[in-house]
C-alpha cells in the first residue's frame, strides 16, 4: 500500500506524464478495440459510396475512393504507430550500442564513432530520406516504410548516450567494479544500463516521435505505402482529390485530429519521463 501511494503522490506532481498516458491510452482503445469492432477491409477502395459525410451509417463519412474514414482512422493509427515504434526501436538501439562502445571503450573508434554522427547530423535527413524512398521502383510496404525512416534515426541517441556515458564511466560505482574485477561488458550491463534506463525510456518516446514525423512527411509527399491507409497517405490522398477547395471538412479533419493528439501525448509522455529520469526537474507539491 505504501508503494501504491507513493506512486500515486508522484503521479500527482508529475501531471505530464499522467495526461500524455491518457492521451496516448485512448488512441490505443480506438485503435485496437476498434479493429475487433470495425472491418478493416472498408479501409480500402470501393468499400463505400464515395464523398458522403459524416452520418449514422458513416460516422467519420467517406473519401473520393471509396473508403469508410472510421475504418481508414482505426488502421491509420495502428499502421502509422507500427511505423514509428519499429523505427524509432531500431534506431534507439543501433544508437545505443554505438553510444556505450564509442564512450566506455573509446580511442579510435570514439573517434570514428564521433566524426560519423557529427557529419551526418549536417545533412538534411528529410531530403536524404526522400532520395531514399524515391529508388523504391516497384512501392514500398508499412514495414519497407519502417526500415527507411530508421536508417538515420540513430544518430542523435548516439550523441546524447555517448554524452550521458561518457559522465557515469567517471564515477565511484563504475570504478569499484574495475577493481572489484567485473568484466568491460558486466560494467555495462550490470552498473551503466540500469542506471541509463530512465533516460532511455524518455529518448525511445523521442524517438518513436521524430520516426513518426518523418514518416509522416515522406507519405505526406506521395512517397509512403501507396495503398496503406496510414495517416500519412491519408493527408496525401487529401491534397490528391483537393479536399480543401471541395469543402470535404470530414476527411481533412479525421488524420489532423489523430495526428495531435498522438503528437502531445508523445511530447507530454517524453517530458514526464524526462523529469523522472533527472531529478533536477522534479518539482514538489
Amino acid at each position: 500500500m505504501a508503494q501504491v501511494a507513493g506512486a500515486i503522490r508522484y503521479m500527482r506532481r508529475n501531471l505530464r506524464l499522467v495526461v500524455g498516458i491518457v492521451l496516448l491510452l485512448i488512441l490505443f482503445l480506438f485503435a485496437f478495440v476498434g479493429r475487433l469492432v470495425v472491418d478493416l477491409n472498408d479501409a480500402y477502395p470501393l468499400s463505400a459510396p464515395a464523398n458522403l459525410a459524416p452520418s449514422w451509417e458513416y460516422p467519420f463519412g467517406t473519401d473520393s475512393q471509396g473508403r469508410d474514414l472510421l475504418a481508414v482512422a482505426v488502421a491509420g493509427t495502428y499502421l502509422t504507430t507500427k511505423i514509428g515504434v519499429i523505427a524509432g526501436s531500431l534506431g534507439l538501439g543501433f544508437g545505443t550500442i554505438l553510444g556505450f562502445m564509442a564512450a566506455y571503450y573509446g580511442g579510435v573508434l570514439d573517434t570514428i564513432v564521433r566524426w560519423v554522427v557529427d557529419v551526418l547530423l549536417t545533412i538534411p535527413s528529410l531530403l536524404v530520406l526522400v532520395v531514399i524512398a524515391s529508388t523504391f521502383q516497384g512501392g514500398i510496404d508499412v514495414n519497407g516504410m519502417a526500415l527507411v525512416v530508421a536508417i538515420l534515426s540513430w544518430m542523435w541517441p548516439a550523441r546524447v548516450i555517448r554524452s550521458q556515458v561518457l559522465t557515469m564511466k567517471q564515477r565511484a560505482f563504475v570504478r569499484v567494479a574495475q577493481l572489484s574485477g567485473s568484466s568491460n561488458l558486466e560494467i555495462i550491463f550490470k552498473e551503466l544500463m540500469p542506471n541509463l534506463l530512465p533516460f532511455l525510456g524518455a529518448s525511445l518516446v523521442g524517438s518513436v516521435t521524430g520516426a513518426i514525423f518523418a514518416s509522416l512527411g515522406l507519405e505526406a509527399l506521395g512517397l509512403g505505402p501507396m495503398r496503406e491507409p496510414t495517416l500519412g497517405m491519408t493527408i496525401y490522398w487529401v491534397m490528391y482529390y483537393g479536399a480543401f477547395v471541395r469543402g470535404m471538412w470530414w476527411w481533412i479533419m479525421n488524420p489532423i485530429i489523430i495526428i495531435v493528439i498522438l503528437f502531445v501525448g508523445l511530447f507530454l509522455l517524453s517530458a514526464g519521463l524526462d523529469e523522472l529520469a533527472n531529478p533536477r526537474l522534479r518539482r514538489r507539491v
